[in-house]
């Protein structure tokens, strides 16, 4: 199964804050044993919501907004997506990651939508679609 695992934004990362060079080396020796047990697809640590933007759709309409937004619990300072066997494992992962933030911080797991988790509404033809689309993104 796949799962994003999702670093919750704090004040202290909305405002800029970079992480130490412990964090960073820390990180960096946690994703090692993340590719080397064959776990880590991706991961990328994400900017404050200063320098992004929301587009919020209301039938044929669109609105922007640009960041900084308000709620920084509901936000994401950075991510990776994993192959694991189970939910269980996601964790026991997360349980060993060096805390992502001074402080007290949130990781949040979710599982990745499947083709079969669509059910019959997922047809053949898009499947085949959604298959073609992946195979050039593996070519990239």
């Amino acid at each position: 199964m796949r799962v994003v695992v999702i670093v919750k934004a704090t004040a202290e990362s909305e405002a800029g804050i970079m992480p130490s060079e412990q964090l960073l080396a820390d990180m960096g020796r946690f994703n090692e044993e993340l590719v080397k047990a064959g776990i880590m697809l991706a991961g990328e640590g994400l900017h404050p919501s200063s320098r992004g933007a929301r587009v919020t759709f209301d039938g044929k309409n669109r609105t922007v907004t640009d960041g900084p937004f308000a709620e920084t619990k509901e936000l994401i300072a950075g991510f990776w997506l994993w192959q694991v066997r189970s939910m269980d494992e996601a964790i026991e992962w997360v349980k060993r990651c060096p805390n992502p933030m001074p402080g007290t911080s949130d990781i949040e797991i979710r599982p990745v939508f499947e083709a079969d988790d669509f059910g019959e509404e997922f047809t053949p033809e898009l499947r085949a679609r959604d298959e073609r689309l992946r195979e050039q993104l593996a070519g990239n």
